[in-house]
């Protein structure tokens, strides 16, 4: 009998234990501002969604405390990268970053991993678009190639940064066509967008959140997207076209794919209920009609992912990247 009580003391015991780590790590949350780093200059795809889920959780009450963007974009967003880094156990600061989690890395030696850091969660994949000046009138990207190939380094391709996706995109076409471009790196992609519509460069492979006003303005004309299969979304941007419009580069023939994933991170040593905060909290952003209003006016990939799942992707998407850049010759 006393064997018994002992037993159902030592269960009970251990229940009250177990809810008490739960309660504990669902009560966490932010006691200050919270700091989400954009490693890009202001007006690119990345600031836009920062800004974009800052809005959605003030709006929506998601967070007791506000959510700050800071843009740090210094030495091709390493700053930004290294900030996160250098920030081990702060859970009042968190990231979005991109495919430069690898590439800034292989191109400059950057003491960045992203294993040293926490993946909270990817939220979409960013697609890329050949853009042209709409004055400059191709019908499509085979005949643009070919002025481009007449002419060799003689057509200047605006991108942002050196060394990463654009440039990417840009050898990518060059290896495929025999075509040769003068690469022009910018700070980022809405500086690529103000430079095609002054004319001061022909082409940029702007994401669509990048080039969108000025694709609706008549400015920018969208010759085909890097991916396997057309953007689903069919409502007209502008008088005449949707994003489902615009045909694959690979359909006009042009085989040449590229995404790019946009991930949430904040820096090492947190708890784990720090983290679920955050992955509960960006799969909240992602549930409210605004979020999937905004992945349909900027043509983004829906695709939530955390845990496991996001560490698989990761390792497979960083091996990808190292192959491309050791192809173009972009890693030290």
């Amino acid at each position: 009998m006393q064997n018994s009580t002992i037993r159902r003391s030592s269960k009970i015991a251990m229940f009250l234990a177990a809810m008490g780590t739960a309660l504990s790590a669902a009560a966490w949350e932010p006691t200050k501002p919270v700091e989400l780093v954009v490693p890009f200059s202001a007006g690119g795809a990345s600031d836009q969604m920062a800004r974009n889920i800052q809005g959605i959780i003030t709006k929506h009450n998601l967070m007791k405390q506000p959510l700050i963007v800071q843009n740090k974009a210094g030495a091709n967003g390493a700053e930004g990268l290294l900030d996160i880094k250098g920030s081990k156990g702060d859970a009042h600061k968190i990231i979005v970053a991109s495919s430069s989690i690898y590439t800034t890395p292989l191109a400059t030696k950057l003491p960045f991993n992203w294993r040293d850091v926490t993946p909270i969660a990817m939220v979409a994949q960013d697609l890329f678009v050949l853009w042209v000046n709409s004055q400059a009138g191709y019908k499509n990207q085979k005949e643009f190639i070919d002025a481009v190939k007449a002419k060799p380094e003689g057509f200047k391709m605006g991108g942002t940064s050196s060394k990463r996706e654009d440039h990417m995109i840009t050898m990518m076409i060059e290896k495929k066509t025999g075509a040769k471009f003068l690469y022009i790196p910018y700070k980022g992609g809405g500086e690529a967008a103000t430079q095609l519509s002054g004319g001061h460069i022909q082409s940029n492979p702007n994401n669509p959140s990048e080039s969108v006003s000025q694709w609706r303005a008549g400015e920018h004309q969208a010759l085909c997207v890097f991916s396997d299969t057309r953007i689903p979304y069919k409502e007209k941007i502008t008088k005449t076209q949707a994003w489902s419009d615009i045909p694959t580069c690979k359909e006009e023939g042009l085989d040449v794919k590229y995404e790019m994933l946009r991930v949430f991170l904040m820096p090492g040593g947190v708890k784990p209920e720090q983290k679920q905060y955050y992955v509960d909290l960006l799969k909240k952003v992602t549930e409210t009609p605004e979020w999937k209003s905004y992945l349909e006016k900027n043509a983004l990939k829906p695709e939530f992912m955390t845990g496991d799942e996001l560490k698989g992707f990761l390792e497979k998407d960083e091996q990808l990247h190292k192959t491309i850049m050791t192809e173009a010759g972009f890693t030290k």
